[in-house]
């Protein structure tokens, strides 16, 4: 099978996520109907696709099969790799990347900064969501009744004099938060560190987790627009790593939070 052939019997495969009549695939692939349909045979053999009974086609059982498979072996901090060192490189700084669970995020990765001083070691460590940059790049991106149960359920104990205690407070700042793209943590969570964070989606263009850069205070701003840059850049590049829609994560249209 040739390359171009790879290539047209892979577009229709994706179609059929989203289509079931050859016509509709055709449009979207750009493929005569004749081509599609002779591909869709194929899937069909292979079980990639099954009929529906109504000459239309659906995706088959053995894609399910293969993404169980795939899903086994799925290690996100492997995946989005490639983004966290870039963000170190560009930095300087600390990279973190953490992942929800529940009403706590999990920090899957770590990668030191080029500084002569080190950040405490994190990785396994869970953490409240609401004193973090990463916790609230996530909370950020829930709704508002969504953030409001999670800190029903989990209250908003201070980890130092600078965290937020008020469900006020914090949705403040994560209104602020969805304005700029990014989060901060002035010194919420371990006294004397900075941190910008955001969010990373998944697959179905769901928050899934966040990345950050942390230093101590005096060498990180908060402020420093080309650091946040960099922030809202590898988030974006983690997120596509882990399969977000491309076009959702390029034109900054992944799902936001309604304000209630």
């Amino acid at each position: 099978m040739t390359s171009g052939s790879i290539d047209k019997a892979l577009s229709v495969l994706e179609a059929v996520a989203q289509h079931s009549r050859v016509t509709d695939i055709a449009v979207d692939t750009g493929l005569p109907k004749s081509t599609v349909h002779r591909i869709l045979q194929s899937l069909v053999g292979w079980g990639f696709a099954r009929t529906d009974g109504n000459g239309g086609y659906l995706p088959g059982p053995r894609i399910l099969t293969l993404a169980g498979r795939v899903m086994n072996r799925f290690d996100p901090a492997r995946h989005a790799g490639a983004a966290l060192r870039e963000m170190r490189d560009s930095t300087g700084l600390t990279v973190h990347f953490a992942i929800r669970n529940g009403d706590e995020a999990v920090y899957v990765e770590k990668l030191e900064g080029r500084r002569p001083y080190q950040m405490r070691p994190r990785i396994g460590m869970s953490v409240p969501l609401h004193t973090t940059a990463i916790g609230k790049a996530i909370l950020a991106h829930l709704t508002g009744a969504e953030v409001a149960e999670i800190v029903g359920r989990s209250g908003m104990k201070p980890m130092t004099e600078r965290s937020l205690t008020t469900p006020a407070a914090l949705q403040e700042q994560l209104a602020e938060s969805r304005l700029r793209g990014y989060s901060i943590d002035d010194g919420e969570n371990d006294p004397d560190i900075n941190c910008i964070g955001a969010a990373v989606f998944d697959h179905t263009g769901t928050v899934m987790g966040g990345v950050s850069i942390s230093a101590l205070e005096f060498d990180l701003d908060l402020r420093d627009e080309a650091l946040a840059a960099a922030v809202i850049s590898g988030a974006r590049q983690a997120s596509l790593a882990l399969g977000a829609p491309p076009e959702l994560v390029e034109t900054g249209l992944l799902p936001g939070a309604p304000a209630a």
